[in-house]
Parts: C-alpha cells; structure tokens; sequence
C-alpha cells in the first residue's frame, strides 16, 4: 500500500499542474477542457524527453515502466486511475474521502518541502565537493613540482657519478678532476635584501628590514646535494650551517614551508629548491 501511496501522490501531482479546483474529491470529478488535455500531453512530453536526455548522458534516472506506464494515460485517464487508487487505499485506511482525501494532499505538501531541504542540503555538499577538487588540484600541483625537483636532483647525482667512474690519463683525467671540483666549489653571494626582493628570505628577527642590505649570504655547493651556507650580520660572521638538498625536498613533501636558519632568519623552503636548482643545476 505504501508503494501505491507514492504514485497516486505523484499522478496527482501530474493533474494539479493543469487542472485546479477546490479540493482533491472537486477536480477528480470535474471533466478536463480541451485545453488542459492538451497542456497535460505537453508537459508529460517535456518530461520525458528531459529524462530521455539525462539518461543518455548517465545524469539521471528514468522514472519505472509501471509509473511511466501511467504517464502515457490522457488527463481523464489519469484522474480514473487515481479514483480507483484512492479507493484501494481508503479502504486499508491511508486517506478518507470525508475530508476530500486531505491526508494525501498533506503528503505532497511535506515533499515539496522536503525537496527545498533537500536541494539546500545538495548545494551544500556541491560546495564541499568542488572545495575538495580544488584542494587535490593544489596537491596534484605540488606533487608534480616535487617530482621535478627530485628529477633534477637525480640527474645531478647520475651525471657526477659517471664523472667520478670515468678512467682517464695524464691531462684529461687531471682537467676531469678540475671541472668536477669547480663544479663542486661553486657558490653564490646575495645580500639580504637581494634574498628578501626574491622571497627566499621572509624576515630575520631583531633585524628591522632597512638593514637588510647589511647582511650578506654564500651558498658554496662542497659535495653532490651538499652545501655551505655562510652569512653575516650587520658585519659579524655566522656559524657556517649545513644545507643538505634532500632535506629540502622532505621538508617540501612534508608541507613545511618555512624553516629558520642561524636561530633568525626565516627561510622560504619552496623558493630556496628554486634558488639552487636555477644557480647549480641549471634548472
């Protein structure tokens, strides 16, 4: 009896688009013009070439044989088919002709509302879903960049490697050896305001920016992926750190994004990989 509530509720809902009256018991008993026949094949024609449509493109579902059955009945048809159901559930106590079948028009109602809920509810979670694909994309990103890094790396490591094996005699292996430790000593020197201007420093503690320009670094590059970083501060020598390239990469693929250096300045991560790959990789 439940299932037969649902489609009289929605062969009702069919006759209401084209003919009015009022009370439920009115319009059933009320012949359709010939105008409102034609109006009610018009609709029902809409419908099933928008389903027709969505059903092709995998976005919808189309809606039973039995039901879909239905909807091929003219409107008079139709208003038989709802009289004889009407009895039916009457008679097992689902509505009442007393009060021109009340019970069902309620029912309709609490869909009508239940379907505003429902739309708000799926604009909400739309929401959610295209916020999530956008976040992946940023990842997929970031990913991608993470794997450059780490291809440049690998070439660099491959390329030394087959420098460091290859056998060589009197001069070539001797010029060999010169360009693989040139390649291994070379540095670079910013100051601190070339760095800042770059965003690979963001801001060094107690050091207002004005004095920027005082502070000096050297990156020297002493091993593969292994480098020196010198610096001064308004003209005090630092602590040299140990800047291993791999560590960089971990810190990147662990979302680190900022990292200190000599206990006060704070590094871009991000744009520091940048900065080595362009000045000792050539990427």
């Amino acid at each position: 009896m439940k299932a037969l509530f649902v489609r009289t509720k929605r062969l009702v809902v069919d006759v209401l688009r084209t003919q009015t009256g009022d009370n439920l018991s009115a319009i059933l008993y009320t012949p359709a013009s010939d105008e409102q026949e034609d109006e009610h094949q018009r609709h029902i024609k809409k419908r099933h070439t928008r389903e027709d449509e969505a059903s092709e493109k995998g976005t919808g579902v189309k809606r039973s044989q039995s039901l879909h059955g239905d909807d091929l009945l003219p409107l008079e048809g139709m208003k038989r088919k709802i009289q004889r159901n009407l009895r039916l559930l009457e008679s097992d106590g689902l509505v009442s002709s007393t009060n021109n079948y009340q019970e069902l028009i309620n029912a309709i109602a609490r869909d009508i509302r239940n379907q505003h809920r429902y739309r708000q509810q799926r604009k909400r979670e739309l929401a959610r879903l295209y916020q999530t694909i956008a976040h992946l994309n940023e990842k997929a990103k970031f990913f991608e960049d993470q794997i450059n890094y780490y291809q440049q790396y690998i070439k660099m490591c491959l390329a030394n490697l087959a420098k460091a094996k290859g056998k060589a005699s009197g001069r070539l292996y001797s010029k060999q050896q010169s360009d693989a430790q040139q390649a291994v000593r070379k540095s670079i020197r910013y100051s601190g305001q070339k760095l800042y201007d770059k965003g690979v420093i963001q801001d060094i503690e107690g050091l207002p920016p004005h004095q920027l320009r005082n502070v000096s670094f050297e990156i020297t590059a002493t091993e593969v992926g292994v480098f020196d970083v010198s610096a001064k501060f308004m003209g005090v020598s630092m602590e040299k750190v140990e800047l291993i390239f791999q560590d960089l990469l971990q810190l990147q693929y662990e979302g680190v994004t900022v990292m200190k250096m000599f206990g006060k300045a704070k590094i871009n991560v991000n744009l520091l990989i940048f900065l080595i790959n362009k000045k000792f990789y050539g990427k």
